[in-house]
This record gives C-alpha cells, sequence and structure tokens, in this order.
C-alpha cells in the first residue's frame, strides 16, 4: 500500500473520528445524593440506577461501541459537600487499532468536602495498533475521600489477540487541599508486547490497574498485604494515600484481585455490572 493511500486514509478517519462527553454535578441534602446537572454529548451517555443508600450511581454508555485513533472522549465529574458517588461503565472500553491519531480521553474529577466518590469503570482492553493518550486530573478537599480504579488489558488472550504495536500513555494528576499529592505517566510505545514481556516490566502479564485510595494508611495496606492474589500485586501508603499495582496473566484474574481487595478493605460497594 502506498504512502499517499494511507495518508488518504488517515484523513478520512480524521474527518470521522468520533467524540463524546459527559458532565455530571451531584449534591447531597438530608442525606440523599441527587444529580444537580447533567450534560451528555456525541455518543457518551450516562444512566442512573436505583439505590437503597442514598448515594448516586452513574453508569455510562459509549454508544460507538469502543474508540478508535482521532477520537476523543471526555467525563467531567463533580461532588458537592456530602455527596456520595460510585461511577462505573456498562462494559469494558475497547481501543481499536489506529491508522496514525490518538486516542484521547480526558476525565476531571472535583470532590468537596466530606464527599466521597468511588471510580471503578470496567477494565479498557486496547487492541494491536492501538494509541491511547489519556489524562486524569483528580481535586480533592482534605475532608473527601477517593477509592479510583483503572485497568487496562493489553489484547484479549483468549481469543489469540496481543498488542505487538502501539502507545499507551497514562497521565495521573492529584490535588489533594489544593496541593498536588500524586503525579505519575506511564507509557509503553513502540513493541509493547515485547516491553511486557521483560521481567522488570510486567514478565509476561498482559493485565495491569493501579487502585488509588484516599486516605489512605498502613492498616488498609496489612489487609491487602495478607491477601493471596491470582497475579501479583504491590502496596504503598504515602503522603496519607494508599496506592495499590495489580499484574495479572488475563483480564479475569486481574478482576478477581481487584474485587478481592475492595472487598478486604470494605470501602464502597462494587458496581452491579461488575457482578454480572
Amino acid at each position: 500500500m502506498s504512502v499517499a493511500v494511507l495518508q488518504d486514509n488517515a484523513e478520512i478517519f480524521a474527518r470521522n473520528r468520533a467524540s463524546g462527553h459527559v458532565v455530571v454535578t451531584a449534591h447531597a441534602k438530608g442525606g440523599i445524593t441527587r444529580r444537580a446537572h447533567v450534560h451528555e454529548s456525541g455518543s457518551l451517555r450516562a444512566r442512573f440506577p436505583n439505590t437503597t443508600d442514598g448515594s448516586l450511581e452513574v453508569v455510562t454508555v459509549n454508544t460507538a461501541g469502543g474508540m478508535t485513533g482521532g477520537d476523543r472522549f471526555g467525563m467531567e465529574v463533580s461532588l458537592g459537600a456530602g455527596a456520595r458517588m460510585t461511577f462505573g461503565t456498562a462494559a469494558a472500553e475497547k481501543i481499536y487499532r489506529s491508522l496514525g491519531p490518538d486516542t484521547e480521553i480526558a476525565l476531571k474529577l472535583d470532590v468537596g468536602k466530606h464527599a466521597s466518590l468511588a471510580w471503578l469503570p470496567q477494565e479498557t482492553i486496547l487492541f494491536d495498533q492501538a494509541r491511547l493518550d489519556r489524562r486524569i486530573d483528580i481535586s480533592l478537599d482534605d475532608t473527601a475521600s477517593l477509592v479510583m480504579c483503572e485497568g487496562v488489558v493489553f489484547g484479549r488472550e483468549a481469543m489469540g489477540e496481543a498488542v505487538a504495536q502501539g502507545l499507551y500513555i497514562d497521565r495521573w494528576r492529584l490535588r489533594r487541599g489544593g496541593k498536588l499529592v500524586f503525579a505519575e505517566t506511564a507509557r509503553l510505545a513502540g513493541q509493547i508486547a515485547k516491553t511486557l514481556a521483560q521481567p522488570a516490566s510486567a514478565n509476561g502479564a498482559i493485565a495491569l490497574a493501579t487502585l488509588l485510595l484516599v486516605p489512605g494508611d498502613e492498616e488498609m495496606a496489612t489487609k491487602i498485604r495478607d491477601l493471596s492474589f491470582a497475579g501479583e500485586a504491590g502496596v504503598s501508603v504515602w503522603n496519607g494515600l494508599a496506592l495499590v499495582r495489580f499484574c495479572a496473566r488475563d483480564s479475569a484474574a486481574l478482576r478477581h484481585d481487584i474485587m478481592q481487595t475492595l472487598a478486604a478493605l470494605n470501602l464502597c460497594a462494587l458496581p452491579r455490572l461488575w457482578l454480572s
């Protein structure tokens, strides 16, 4: 295939890229959290299953069925004082092959005084030659609490799929009381499968996740270290937060390890779609 044809295809995809944006603002009154403002655009939708404990549950649905190069998606969540929210997704998000442009995802989370957010989407699945650039910006009040887990699976091993080539950039920035307390950028580029196979990276694992707990302490860390995992996990505590890394051979093992960790900590209820 000629360079000119590839360029033409890339231009066609750029002109037809998908986009989606969801904004949810929640307020609490009398111990009940309700949505104060909801905005949806593009192929991203928000649904609100009924709850029995006075909290608000949000489930997003990508009607496009996945994302590919040049697509841009964003979510903004704001919780007022005392609000309680659990966020999930209707399915694992899929990032498909790109002809060149990156798939861009931007998350902005703002959690107010004595509010709590459990951010528990299903895992993101990257296919071969996918290119994902994601940015997560979190602002917490000093009295707010956060349980946040993001998982990524490089290919579907059961289907014989591997991510030989691609790009994965994941930026996290967490501010608590206006101060930056956590910042990291993960980057895998080029021969991703070979990088993950190296003992110093993932030692052959293809399913990875990060669990961020605020506030976090050594008591939490001890509970986590006492668990038996299908894959591998490690936990660190500093700056008033706890950070857990998961590494597994497939998505089923990863989900098992995340679910048992959350159950042991008993900080929030799992989204019901995790259990289906």
